[in-house]
């Protein structure tokens, strides 16, 4: 719908481009609380809201709020549990979250989990969407509780993983008994399909900036468990070497191998392209065409920080809307960057709910209340969006 903007001496338009809040609000929440904010503070305001991630948690979420389908199913959980989950679809495009079928929110992190977390369920239902006729498939790895190399989503795409014993058991901690593997049985589809890998991590599969060293530790592994994962993982890439799989010595050593405990590697493997997850919500949500005539961009996410200048959703949708002339302000929960590190990451203000209630726990509780009381800010950060009404209040959804 075309309109006037406050640029042109109409309502002013805001677009509302926040990822979730972890542990406190969904992004379409976090959006939605801005918007009434927002409408109450700047009377005659048009807001879009886009809510959007980063390949990992509300990445189905962010494609569903821009008009994909929710596909429900069930799969493996982290541990072997059967959890029902969902993954986005919009023509032959599926889009499926590691973190809402096997993710590391679904475990107490620790020694034995670290071990026998698998990617099993990640690769069921990227089967399901293969057998559901899906020919791109955008898999979001954030959040993963597994360090098996992505050997458990290949096994349930029809890949044979054989100990001295037989068939070997999920989990990185039993890699180091892999002698041989079959990959004939392959799902078929896989053969004509685009697999777009969507994550930020450029680790390698090995070594010391590798999966299961940098990674490991926040998954519950202590030293010696991260060294247990490491040989499965290296005994990985050596059998699949020895079996004749091409490239992959190279595909180990890659920048992304790493990602989701190897699921990135596993994905290599398949063929996939490897881009910025936050680029490919983006592109999903269709960011660029929702940037067309707005005067001002909010985004952000629970905590900003040195972490949110590598790749994290705040930062992306900044460089993406500045590269269009549209200011861009952050709101967050808590912020550690400074002034200095806040502009060059391109954010004209950042605001966090810190600055309105000072104690941590009642932001986590009431953040959407906050949010509506932090929108008032925004209007100071960007005049335009108070400009005298001409048409009434209204809200745009993706």
């Amino acid at each position: 719908m075309t309109r006037t903007t406050a640029r042109t001496g109409g309502p002013a338009r805001v677009l509302l481009a926040p990822d979730t809040f972890k542990g406190s609000l969904s992004a379409a929440r976090v959006a939605a609380h801005l918007a009434a904010g927002l409408r109450r503070a700047a009377p005659g305001v048009v807001t879009c809201e886009l809510p959007v991630a980063d390949g990992g948690e509300g990445t189905v979420d962010a494609a569903l709020a821009a008009g994909f389908a929710p596909v429900g199913t069930t799969a493996t959980g982290p541990l072997g549990e059967p959890v029902a989950t969902r993954y986005a679809r919009r023509g032959g495009t599926a889009v499926v979250e590691m973190a809402a079928v096997c993710g590391l929110a679904m475990v107490v992190p620790s020694r034995e989990t670290a071990l026998a977390a698998t990617s099993r369920g990640l690769g069921e239902v990227i089967a399901h969407a293969l057998d559901a006729g899906a020919r791109e498939i955008v898999v979001g790895v954030g959040g993963s509780a597994s360090t098996d190399g992505g050997a458990g989503m290949l096994a349930a795409l029809g890949a044979r993983l054989l100990g001295p014993a037989g068939d070997l058991a999920d989990g990185g901690g039993h890699l180091g008994g892999l002698v041989d593997v079959d990959l004939s049985g392959l799902h078929p589809a896989l053969a004509d399909t685009e697999i777009v890998l969507a994550s930020d991590v450029d680790n390698p599969l090995l070594g010391p900036s590798g999966a299961a060293a940098v990674y490991g530790p926040q998954k519950g592994a202590d030293p010696a468990t991260v060294a247990e994962l490491e040989r499965g993982l290296a005994a990985w890439v050596d059998v699949l070497a020895t079996g004749g799989v091409t490239g992959a010595v190279a595909h180990a050593a890659a920048p992304g191998a790493g990602a989701a405990g190897g699921v990135g590697f596993a994905c290599l493997l398949l063929g996939a392209l490897r881009r910025p997850g936050v680029q490919v919500v983006l592109d999903l949500t269709g960011f660029a065409g929702r940037l067309a005539g707005a005067d001002l961009v909010v985004t952000g996410e629970g905590s900003l920080d040195a972490q949110s200048l590598h790749g994290k959703t705040p930062v992306g949708v900044a460089a993406a809307a500045t590269a269009a002339g549209v200011p861009v302000v952050a709101v967050c929960g808590r912020t550690a960057l400074d002034a200095d590190q806040a502009a060059a990451a391109g954010f004209a203000a950042v605001h966090a709910l810190t600055d309105v209630e000072p104690d941590v726990a009642t932001c986590v509780a009431q953040a959407g209340p906050l949010l509506e009381t932090l929108a008032a800010r925004l209007v100071t950060d960007a005049p335009a969006v108070a400009r005298p009404a001409t048409a009434p209040t209204r809200t745009e959804h993706a």
